[in-house]
């Protein structure tokens, strides 16, 4: 996977994706999402920081996992929230 100087990303052998195509902490409250990103530690998909709620990043505070990949069709990068890199798979 990737190879840069980041050991959070380095550490993603195997990247995971999202078991459905909606933000699960926005389906609980009614709410509306702009992307899908899903945590590669225990796989929750959450919305990105684009949308109103920013779940993943809220996420990935709370919870300290540090790497989301982008749940789009198309997009294939991981993000570690603490080194804030980006690397493409």
């Amino acid at each position: 996977m990737p190879n840069d100087s980041c050991a959070h990303l380095t550490a993603i052998t195997t990247v995971r994706h999202g078991k459905r195509r909606e933000c699960a902490e926005c389906v609980k409250i009614g709410a509306q999402w702009v992307h899908l990103r899903t945590c590669q530690q225990c796989g929750a998909t959450l919305c990105c920081d684009s949308s109103p709620n920013q779940h993943a990043s809220k996420h990935a505070r709370a919870t300290l996992h540090p790497v989301v990949t982008s749940d789009e069709p198309g997009e294939r990068w991981l993000y570690c929230y603490p080194d804030e890199m980006f690397a493409e798979y």
